[in-house]
């Protein structure tokens, strides 16, 4: 994981903020490799966790003004702020397809990388969203995790 992604989490995790890893560094957290060119964050868009998103992205030095944001956009279901470009960029996002953050928060699956504890979408509810977006990936990926998934047993 390269620093841009470690820091923006770090920022996150520094102040408290209710964020889920989702994604293909979601996938990776649970055993399937892909290549991506971003980090995609999903994170609560509650009135308690608006302000700790944007101290984040304060501590973090991301480019509000140059991107137009004002903290009252993550209040707003199925906002996506991008922040850089591939191989670094950074998708910050207020909803994904199929799952409910509060549920998806109390499922939660974390890992440790870089001495961080970092919050992912569990397996269950990344296989849910997988199936409800259905793209050929997607599925491929849902095969994958059921493989892992009866491995384990």
């Amino acid at each position: 994981m390269n620093e841009d992604f470690l820091d923006i989490l770090r920022a996150l995790r520094a102040n408290g903020t209710q964020f889920l890893v989702v994604g293909a560094h979601a996938l990776a957290g649970h055993g399937v490799v892909r290549a991506t060119g971003d980090l995609d964050i999903w994170v609560n868009g509650s009135p308690q966790n608006i302000p700790r998103i944007w101290s984040a992205l304060a501590l973090f030095g991301a480019p509000v003004a140059a991107l137009g944001i004002v903290p009252e956009d993550f209040g707003v279901t199925g906002t996506v702020i991008q922040i850089g470009l591939p191989p670094r960029r950074i998708d910050l996002m207020t909803s994904i397809t199929g799952v409910d953050f509060e549920d998806a928060w109390r499922s939660r699956f974390e890992i440790t990388i870089a001495d961080l504890l970092v919050p992912l979408l569990s397996r269950s509810a990344l296989i849910k969203n997988k199936l409800t977006l259905g793209r050929a990936q997607d599925l491929v990926d849902v095969e994958t995790l059921a493989r892992l998934a009866s491995r384990e047993k």
